[in-house]
């Protein structure tokens, strides 16, 4: 079944997108749920479509599909973010009063300290106007923090002890570090003297997210939420490959500690994600909905002179619900449910038998502008082909690569060609491969962009009902 959107306005320039976020020209890179209105702040050049002159840019939306430019919210203007205000987040106080943290850049050398900023009239509905009071910067790099790699404070939890914390990026040498730090008032913050966590040879760590999830309910938790039935995500954006990695386990708050479960990996050979353009993501909890939204950013992978041809440079991805998988080993990620406001006209191809080889066109949709859902069934699987013990050793990504959209198989490869030339010169395959182990059944999905692999392994336990 074949689904065509509806863009969310109208696309006038050539391979602008129909219903990401993206703003009107030059380059972007903390979202929040306040008195009935979603806010999006992100990093934003205003002079040009590459990387400087960092603001934070500010949009609100309904419904997290339509959004209304505003004025920004932060720009350099004091001596504590002269240089740039970098990443940060939002955290909505007792009283329902919301707090911008975010790093400001104080020199030519990008000496990093965090600063924060208050909204100066909380019943205005789009909090336009922000303040930046004169007891900035409240957190400074000591001797034991590297001040050119410490930025990106997380949203920020509240213990049963009273105080608050929050979570900064950096690094040591090539350890990369969650520097921990507290406080009762949200103004004078003291560090804890060991990280949250680290982790040596990642490289710097920027954009950390730590946030807890359900283990009984796919309802989303406050950032504050801890107990019994809580595991804990930690996400880091690491420098050295641009790519988002998590962990899953448990935060210890008597010992200001999180560890990983004993099967998580961190760095690039753990979990990601995402294995496409996804970088320097942030969560936040919507109470409105009782969820917890992901939120990612996917930079373009053109160059740079290209960039500043066109004009802009990046987008923000569709939003994302995320809830824990019930095996408790990975996330589990979908669309938020307001996406399904876009689908419009339909588009539908049903009982349709493919034979090896083949290849169906479908006809009727904009390709640049369609969502797909698409069911594949088989009556038996019994000729997977067999999955080779020594690939364990590999990770879903370098699998899909060994096996590539080409090489056959016992049931595929199958999928989708998409954005596909007329004659299929050029196409993107996004596809499956299915494996036989010894007491269950594996499946890949993969896409083969330029050489570049998107994976997602998942275990059929069923063998008579298998359904994607």
């Amino acid at each position: 079944m074949h689904l065509q959107s509806k863009p969310a306005f109208d696309v006038k320039q050539l391979h602008r997108s129909g219903y990401h976020f993206q703003p009107t020209k030059h380059w972007i890179n903390g979202p929040m749920y306040f008195n009935g209105y979603y806010h999006l702040f992100y990093q934003y050049n205003p002079k040009g479509a590459v990387w400087g002159n960092i603001v934070w840019a500010h949009s609100v939306s309904k419904d997290l599909i339509n959004w209304k430019k505003v004025p920004h919210a932060i720009y350099p203007s004091k001596l504590f973010d002269k240089y740039g205000c970098w990443s940060g987040s939002a955290t909505v106080l007792p009283g329902n009063k919301p707090v911008i943290f975010y790093t400001g850049i104080i020199d030519k050398n990008q000496t990093q300290v965090q600063n924060y900023a208050v909204p100066a009239n909380l019943s205005d509905p789009y909090l336009i106007e922000w303040i930046k009071p004169d007891n900035n910067p409240i957190i400074v790099a000591d001797q034991y923090v590297n001040k050119t790699t410490f930025r990106d404070p997380t949203t920020a939890w509240l213990g049963k002890d009273g105080y608050w914390r929050t979570t900064i990026g950096g690094r040591r040498k090539h350890r990369g570090m969650a520097f921990l730090y507290r406080s009762k008032d949200f103004i004078n913050w003291v560090r804890v003297h060991h990280p949250l966590h680290s982790k040596n040879g990642t490289g710097n760590w920027e954009c950390p997210d730590f946030f807890p999830v359900a283990v009984t309910s796919k309802n989303g938790l406050d950032t504050s939420a801890i107990g019994q039935n809580v595991k804990h995500v930690f996400k880091v954006s690491l420098d050295l490959t641009r790519y988002d990695y998590y962990t899953l386990g448990t935060y210890f708050p008597e010992k200001e500690r999180y560890i990983p479960d004993k099967d998580m990996v961190d760095g690039w050979e753990g979990l990601r994600y995402d294995y496409g353009n996804f970088y320097a993501s942030k969560s936040f909890f919507d109470p409105s909905k009782n969820r917890r939204i992901l939120w990612g950013w996917a930079n373009e992978s053109d160059s740079t002179d290209n960039d500043v041809k066109k004009g802009w440079a990046g987008v923000q991805l569709i939003p994302r619900t995320v809830v824990l998988d019930p095996n408790g080993k990975q996330l589990l990620q979908w669309p938020i449910e307001e996406l399904e406001t876009l689908r419009g006209d339909k588009v539908e191809l049903s009982n349709k038998v493919l034979m090896k080889g083949e290849k169906v066109g479908i006809k009727g949709i904009t390709v640049a502008q369609a969502d797909v859902d698409v069911t594949f069934s088989f009556d038996s699987l019994d000729k997977a082909e067999p999955f080779d013990p020594s690939w364990e050793k590999l990770n879903g990504e370098k699998l899909c690569g060994l096996k590539g959209s080409t090489v056959q198989g016992g049931l595929g490869p199958f999928g989708l060609l998409t954005l596909a030339s007329e004659n299929l010169e050029e196409y993107t395959p996004v596809f499956f491969r299915i494996f036989k182990a010894q007491d269950k059944h594996k499946v890949l999905l993969c896409s083969d962009a330029s050489r570049f692999v998107l994976v997602l392994i998942v275990s059929v336990l069923d063998r008579n009902n298998f359904f994607l």
